[in-house]
């Protein structure tokens, strides 16, 4: 079939919201402010990865046994910026009787002492991405009013990690390829720029003029000479179209930043400072052949200095920067060629959302096409699928030789990596109860679909506990957690929820430590109807920032009025793992907030359901439904099947 044939086609079977143009008055409450900020340092200068000189030190893979040099130089800047902040947000919130701002005086020259805060951002597409977002704003001191009574800005600032997986990796993403943009300047966009512009699909692009229909064939076309540029010289799959198709809406530049790269967050003159926390997504390992993933799957981070896992399976981390070189045997020899450029933003952040790729695969028989269009898209698809192109690929594996009695991938001449999801564990946890981080407290934000509903139940947090008992897990430690009926009789997705509060509780070996406090903060109905599909791809703008008030008043309580000690408990997660380390006494205040929102151990695993109604009230002016229905696979498929065809 004929490109341009293929391109019309998939045009009129696209479904009408999907090509509606934006509304003017819609257009015109965007504003001016946001400017493109993140640093298109790709040697190519464009998507694809290029060649160049290797530096005087070569590059090499590092053993996971401790924190990266990098990350080591780093954390002195982070922590010592995060002092100011903390104490501000400690003090503002107010413990009765309990004077905190003295207290981070006393313990502030040394920095093991003192609180060290982790937020955690899930998976769920948009919807997580959304909600994600709302608890972000709330916990941002740049946000209008959220360092008012009731609030709880600040609580960023004062963080040293921020990570994000699938749809919560778009958002840290988004983030920092934008200069650690505030989500509010991001909802609020600017002129000409498809930044959060959730109400045109990936699938038709983010054209807002002219005729719909040639501006979605440009852009495909767009995508697909971007991808089939790196083509020309190195592996590519879907997730290519899928990360170039998503960095239109996450990196505010011109067609999406193709010369993005995440390791350039690393350049950026306020993360080098120590004025931002350090970015982390998570991917899943894929054994050749492998079709489910398992909670022995190996856990990768991308963090903007490297790639790599601290399961014993790989147990090393390579530059990130210098991906797609010629490593082996934990280095790239004399004779080996170094690239930069792989490591493209929005293929990074594809990487850690490849799930999407074979929900596609699975879901051409009921888009509603044509017999002869469905044996086209079986055909090339599967031919995708045979050479493991359905997900993301690192080729060259830069583990390939590295540490043959256990790394699983050291015979392996690619590095296969799925959605971060796919092993259960939806919340970005892992890199964050390693002990070398030494995490007092995780602000983890669930987002996931669980129930017949799309709400959590806890399923992620479970799934984490439970690895933590195998050996893969190589020795982390992590809060027991309830079964999926209890969280629900019990109320624990309903509401924020502590686990682990007491470290006298856990039983340590020399040398180890109690794992961190985990504040579950569940998606639920606070004031708008935030359990969307995952695989929804469109929104408009008020269903946007409904979903995003929502996250925001689920992170406040409603600006503390569910609970007017909110504020002082989030207060007390922070500090209770340094009270302990320091031989405080606790605060009564303090007590009786864990007596209300620590998991006290009870189970109720009776079969439960899960229907809530809005906890404090609906702000939506239209409710719609879930749109997954036929139409939307039809366009969904046709889109990307004309990527595809663009590039064969």
């Amino acid at each position: 079939m004929q490109l341009s044939s293929l391109l019309a086609l998939s045009a009129t079977l696209a479904p009408a919201w999907a090509v509606d143009p934006v509304k003017p008055m819609a257009a015109a409450i965007i504003a001016d402010s946001l400017d493109p900020r993140a640093l298109p340092n790709s040697p190519s200068g464009g998507y694809a990865p290029a060649i160049v000189d290797c530096p005087a030190a070569r590059p090499t893979i590092r053993s996971a046994n401790r924190l990266s040099p990098n990350e080591t130089s780093w954390l002195p800047l982070r922590r010592n910026a995060t002092v100011e902040p903390m104490r501000e947000f400690l003090t503002r919130v107010n413990i009765p009787n309990f004077d905190a701002g003295a207290y981070i005086d006393r313990v502030r020259s040394s920095p093991s002492q003192l609180p060290n805060i982790a937020l955690a951002v899930s998976g769920g597409g948009y919807r997580a991405l959304m909600n994600g977002a709302g608890f972000l704003a709330a916990a941002d001191s740049r946000t209008p009013n959220a360092t008012a009574a009731g609030g709880i800005g600040g609580l960023l600032q004062a963080s040293t990690y921020l990570a994000g997986l699938s749809g919560g990796g778009w958002l840290v993403g988004s983030l920092f390829t934008n200069n650690f943009s505030s989500v509010v300047d991001l909802q609020r966009g600017s002129k000409g720029s498809a930044i959060w512009r959730f109400d045109r699909s990936i699938f038709s692009g983010p054209e807002e003029s002219g005729i719909s229909i040639l501006n979605t064939a440009d852009y495909w076309k767009t995508v697909a000479e971007q991808v089939g540029s790196k083509d020309k010289a190195f592996e590519v799959s879907i997730t290519d179209y899928w990360g170039r198709a998503l960095s239109y809406q996450l990196v505010n530049a011109t067609d999406g930043g193709p010369a993005y790269t995440f390791s350039s967050i690393a350049d950026e003159p306020d993360f080098q400072s120590g004025l931002q926390p350090l970015p982390i997504l998570v991917a899943d390992g894929r054994a050749p052949g492998e079709r489910i993933i398992s909670l022995n799957a190996t856990v990768y981070e991308f963090n903007p200095f490297e790639l790599g896992s601290w399961d014993p399976t790989a147990f090393g981390f390579a530059p990130l920067r210098y991906l797609a070189s010629n490593f082996s045997s934990g280095s790239v020899p004399q004779n080996g060629s170094c690239v930069r450029g792989f490591d493209q933003a929005g293929f990074v952040m594809g990487t850690s959302s490849s799930l999407f790729n074979q929900f596609m695969l699975q879901n051409i028989s009921s888009a509603g096409l044509p017999d002869f269009i469905q044996s086209a898209l079986t055909s090339i698809l599967n031919i995708l699928d045979r050479d493991n192109n359905d997900i993301a690929q690192y080729v060259p594996n830069p583990f390939f030789g590295w540490n043959p009695a256990s790394n699983l991938n050291a015979n392996q001449s690619q590095l296969s990596l799925v959605d971060g999801g796919e092993d259960l564990q939806n919340i970005p946890l892992h890199p964050l109860i390693q002990p070398s981080r030494a995490v007092d407290v995780i602000f983890a934000v669930d987002s996931s679909a669980d129930t017949n509903f799309n709400w959590p139940n806890g399923t992620a947090l479970r799934a984490t506990y439970d690895r933590v008992a195998h050996p893969i897990a190589n020795g982390t430690l992590f809060p027991p957690v309830p079964d999926a009926n209890t969280f629900i009789n019990l109320g624990l997705n309903r509401r924020p929820t502590f686990f682990g509060c007491d470290a006298s509780n856990f039983t340590l070996r020399a040398g180890q430590v109690a794992p961190p406090i985990v504040v579950y903060l569940p998606n639920a109905p606070y004031v708008a109807h935030s359990n969307v599909s995952t695989f929804d791809p469109s929104y408009e703008r008020s269903q946007r920032d409904a979903i995003i008030q929502n996250g925001y008043d689920s992170a406040t309580q409603g600006n503390a009025t569910l609970d007017a000690q909110w504020p002082t408990c989030v207060a007390c997660a922070v500090l209770s793992r340094s009270l302990s380390r320091n031989r405080e006494i606790v605060p009564d205040a303090c007590t009786a907030c864990f007596q209300k929102y620590c998991w006290n151990g009870t189970l109720d695993n009776r079969e439960a359901t899960y229907e809530p109604g809005f906890f404090i009230g609906n702000i939506e002016t239209n409710s719609p439904a879930a749109r997954m229905g036929g139409n939307l696979w039809a366009g969904v498929v046709s889109a990307v099947a004309a990527a595809v065809v663009l590039a064969v």
